[in-house]
């Protein structure tokens, strides 16, 4: 089954549900005190649509979504972000979208990352190689003195504020706070690299993104190693020469230990 062909034009479809509330979404739940930690009903109704209607393309996948939950317990299902970035579409600004990824066997085979405010679906499938719509994307190939890189951590913890005061000191660092936006960058080479350590995101936010950036080039590996496990939110997805100098030599902030 040519999944991209049947899947892409239902994340189309959310298009015309979410654009007319950018910006005015009406009643807001906030999950905790954070301000960025917010949900409405848009979020609810794109989980389920996407839940229902990916049911129609293959009964046997099941489905996992941030909003009503779901089985990780599957050989193969899907993971749905049904809005990843809502605050800012509450607040009508650009850094929102829709992401999915299918996670079989332990691997995400199959992602998407739907900027749904220009129509752009950013998807890739393992081994295939990484698109916007129909043209390949590849990461940059610029070094970190000439890089921007996108984070995500506690930083009211010592050991992440010392990492991050060393990365700041490398390069600039760049931020959103929607990491689907942000893969969406490095996979196009306008952002160098997104790191993850101790970050605020769950596997929704991360899975998506991580596939888009290999097969656009990229890697992607878990803080502290070579190879990558979705299930760890801690890692590197970066261009080569972003990865390279954030894990090797005496200066690493990042050093492989395997």
């Amino acid at each position: 089954m040519d999944l991209a062909a049947k899947v892409l034009p239902i994340l189309q479809e959310t298009r015309g549900m979410l654009l007319p509330f950018h910006g005015n979404a009406g009643k807001l739940e906030y999950k905790s005190g954070a301000a960025h930690d917010v949900v409405t009903r848009l979020d609810r109704e794109i989980e389920s649509f996407l839940s229902t209607e990916l049911k129609k393309v293959d009964p046997s996948i099941e489905f996992a979504g941030e909003e009503f939950g779901g089985t990780r317990s599957a050989q193969r299902f899907w993971l749905c972000d049904p809005i990843d970035g809502t605050a800012h579409f509450v607040r009508g600004t650009p850094f929102c979208t829709v992401m999915l990824a299918l996670i079989e066997n332990g691997q995400v085979t199959f992602s998407a990352i739907y900027d749904f405010l220009n129509d752009d679906v950013y998807h890739a499938t393992r081994g295939k190689g990484a698109f916007k719509n129909d043209e390949p994307i590849h990461v940059s190939d610029r070094p970190m003195n000439d890089a921007y890189l996108a984070w995500e951590t506690h930083l009211d913890k010592d050991e992440n504020l010392e990492r991050f005061i060393r990365l700041r000191k490398k390069t600039i660092l760049f931020k959103t706070i929607s990491a689907g936006y942000e893969f969406v960058l490095v996979a196009s080479g306008k952002v160098e690299g997104r790191v993850m350590f101790d970050p605020h995101g769950k596997d929704w936010d991360f899975a998506p993104g991580s596939l888009l950036v290999s097969e656009a080039g990229g890697v992607v590996a878990n803080i502290g190693a070579r190879s990558y496990d979705y299930q760890n939110l801690n890692f590197i997805a970066a261009n080569k020469a972003m990865f390279e100098e954030l894990t090797e030599g005496p200066d690493a902030i990042f050093p492989i230990v395997e």
